[in-house]
């Protein structure tokens, strides 16, 4: 994962019914995701914000 992934790790993705779910925009806070979401439901499909647990590896 690269820096700028690192940075941003609420992510929206667009689920499909087939299960291929597809990450559409990563934000930096909930808030932004929450609301980024929100608008993408209203042009019609189901999107999900999540967490990216990727993005918090710990170094040892």
């Amino acid at each position: 994962m690269n820096y700028r992934d690192e940075i941003r790790p609420w992510a929206i993705f667009q689920c499909f019914p087939n299960a291929q779910n597809t990450c559409v925009a990563r934000l930096r806070t909930r808030t932004d995701a929450d609301a980024y979401a929100s608008l993408l439901r209203q042009g019609g499909g189901k999107f999900e914000v999540m967490f990216d647990r990727q993005s918090q590896q710990i170094q040892g």
